[in-house]
């Protein structure tokens, strides 16, 4: 047999992995593969090389084609990528993003194809562990919606506490921080975060915070321990409530700070003088809106603030819902919306929005930050929660950084005002807060 015939498979009418490659991605392709059927394609020398390692590897890519096939294979070894930084691929991502064109085969080639792969290549496997059930199964399984909140949230967060710390760095700020300048460090950089929106809500002595998807509890200490305030935090991660109020009693602010393991529906009925909702919006779902922000509007006293915080679509004609990965491996159940359908929400909901700010770009240095983190910790990280998680977190992280940086994605604060009946308020006539400390 010769060389060519080896390489194609196309003497005994099989279909080789090369052959599949082939036919979805333009020529030239720009890395190096290799396949256990011994096929190969592209360039013999290239900083990356890509190798099928078993019939499993494409099977996981026949039987879901795009991010979401490929993103299986990986994390379970079945596809392996020499020259990708599993810490923090975006280096390999950007030049695949770059040199990678995909085609669509005819129908007659795709019947060819099939062939020569047989019946067997297109029987889905298993899903890895890592991967959540897809979101219609979801909902027949879990009916209420504080449930299947709260595991949706669990998926994501109660990864291990000691994972983010490795990742997030001490702030344990989880959440896009704002930068003065791309040399900044994390930390200070989320720290002007944290000073940033308590500026925009006016914190003073004696106000009390309400915090919604709280997190590690940073902005509640950052707000009781700087300005003064009372504040509660809640979270639907357990582990999260557990890391937040030990450090309030670590840093001696119990009786003033507070994180509660609690669904937001189950605030006290109490009103609050401000509120910060830094990342939660994301894992509402659009048609839940309403509800949210009326409930906001709700525990908000006249004349209170509200600061939303969260990611935005660029271009609504995508649609809300995140790509398969993404959903299935990263945020079960997140939808974004575009920075009007939240004003507009918000509006509708009986605020009044007074400032807007897009922190695209903070993010993307945000995300290259936590990245770093990861490839400097990947050996801790990987006995902390296995090689496939750690592996699922650093394509996260980079395809969002490209996600930020193309402006796919986008990063708006909302602040809004709860005006009283007559349309009186004590808003200023121009922003009451410093660009940034």
């Amino acid at each position: 047999m010769s060389r060519v015939d080896l390489m194609s498979g196309s003497r005994r009418g099989r279909t080789s992995v090369a052959d599949v490659v082939r036919a979805i991605v333009r020529e030239p392709f720009p890395l190096r593969l290799t396949a256990y059927d011994g096929s190969t394609l592209g360039p013999q020398h290239s900083d990356l090389a890509l190798h099928v390692a078993s019939p499993l590897g494409l099977r996981y890519m026949l039987t879901a084609p795009g991010d979401l096939g490929l993103a299986r294979a990986y994390v379970t070894n079945e596809i392996q990528i020499a020259g990708m930084d599993p810490g923090d691929p975006y280096d390999a991502l950007m030049s695949l993003r770059e040199g990678v064109q995909l085609r669509r085969p005819g129908p007659a080639e795709i019947a060819r194809l099939l062939r020569g792969l047989g019946a067997g290549a297109l029987i889905p496997p298993p899903a890895p562990p890592q991967e959540t059930l897809p979101r219609w199964r979801r909902a027949v399984r879990q009916l209420n919606p504080i449930d299947r909140s709260a595991n949706a949230i669990a998926h994501h967060y109660d990864v291990s506490n000691a994972f983010y710390e490795r990742v997030l760095g001490p702030s344990m700020a989880y959440t896009c921080a704002v930068y003065a300048m791309p040399q900044d460090s994390l930390e200070a950089a989320q720290e002007r975060k944290l000073e940033l929106v308590a500026a925009k809500l006016a914190l003073r002595p004696g106000m009390r915070l309400l915090d919604v998807g709280c997190g590690w509890g940073g902005m509640v200490r950052h707000a009781v321990r700087e300005h003064g305030v009372t504040a509660l935090g809640v979270t639907l991660s357990k582990e999260q409530a557990d890391w937040a109020q030990a450090a309030i009693e670590r840093e001696g602010l119990s009786g003033r700070a507070e994180v509660r393991h609690l669904d937001f529906r189950h605030v006290p009925a109490e009103q609050f003088d401000a509120i910060s909702s830094i990342g939660l919006t994301e894992h509402l779902g659009v048609r839940n809106y309403p509800g949210y922000f009326r409930f906001l509007h709700a525990r908000l006293r006249e004349n209170g603030r509200l600061l939303n915080h969260c990611i935005t679509r660029s271009d609504t004609s995508v649609g809300h819902r995140p790509d398969a990965f993404t959903d299935r491996y990263v945020f079960p159940d997140g939808e974004l919306a575009a920075p009007g359908r939240i004003v507009t929400e918000i509006h509708d909901a009986g605020f009044e929005v007074q400032h807007e700010e897009n922190l695209r770009r903070h993010y993307a240095l945000t995300l290259a930050a936590w990245s770093a983190n990861l490839r400097t910790h990947w050996g801790d990280c990987v006995a902390e929660v296995g090689e496939g998680t750690a592996k699922v977190w650093g394509l996260y992280m980079a395809g969002s950084r490209i996600s930020f940086e193309t402006g796919h994605l986008q990063l708006h604060q909302l602040l809004a005002t709860k005006a009283g009946p007559s349309g009186a308020t004590d808003f200023p006539l121009r922003p009451d807060w410093s660009a940034c400390p």
